[in-house]
């Protein structure tokens, strides 16, 4: 091949090669995938079983001690977890659809079965480390895996933003947030942020005193 025949097809080769380099090279990940493996906490996880068994979870499931779920204070429904017992090296997978536990340095409330897992049954709590593995129906974020709780009052929900800024309009002090849900985008009218339920009612007796109407919600879910 000739000098010149060489650099032509040297040329027209790279196109080629730069669009194939193009799509086997770095995969843009999304958020999720990004987030997916990381620590996201530690500290004492305790089970519960036989008492609740049956009844409904936060989410409004009917709560199944032989399912492999867990309660968690803060972190969105449907989160998935690995929580791994550091005390003996064994991991379970579990999905967030209850709220709890609410003992002081407890982070996580895993099923009887989950519990079987890691052999924390005998001992009642374990030394545990959790990791995202995916987010369930909102993106995990600082604020919901501190597990510190907030409050507030929900006066009203409208698929509709204007809708939902003319209704918090009439109402001095509320807000409008966006949430998604399960792909869906819902604008929620707010009023205040309170760090227990107690002030959050009182909140709201004085607004049903003006005819007001709403309920306590926390923020998290």
């Amino acid at each position: 091949m000739s000098v010149k025949h060489f650099r032509i097809y040297f040329f027209l080769l790279i196109p080629i090669l730069l669009l194939t380099l193009s799509s086997c090279g770095a995969v843009k990940r999304t958020a999720s995938e990004q987030k997916s493996g990381q620590i996201i906490g530690s500290g004492i996880a305790s089970w519960y079983g036989p008492n609740f068994h049956g009844k409904l979870t936060a989410n409004g499931e009917t709560y199944n001690m032989n399912a492999y779920t867990a309660a968690h204070k803060t972190l969105p429904f449907n989160t998935v977890l690995r929580v791994d017992n550091v005390e003996n090296g064994k991991s379970v997978t579990v999905r967030i659809n209850d709220r709890g536990p609410y003992i002081a340095n407890r982070i996580i409330d895993l099923s009887r079965r989950a519990a079987e897992q890691i052999d924390m049954i005998g001992t009642g709590t374990a030394s545990v480390r959790l990791m995202l593995l995916r987010e369930g129906d909102r993106p995990v974020d600082i604020q919901n895996v501190s597990s510190e709780e907030s409050f507030t009052v929900q006066l009203a929900a409208f698929e509709s933003e204007s809708e939902a800024a003319a209704r918090s309009n009439q109402i001095e002090g509320s807000r409008v947030e966006q949430v998604t849900i399960n792909d869906r985008t819902i604008f929620r009218v707010y009023y205040g942020s309170y760090s227990n339920p107690e002030e959050a009612q009182s909140a709201l007796n004085k607004l049903k005193q003006e005819g007001i109407e709403g309920f306590v919600k926390q923020v998290e879910n």
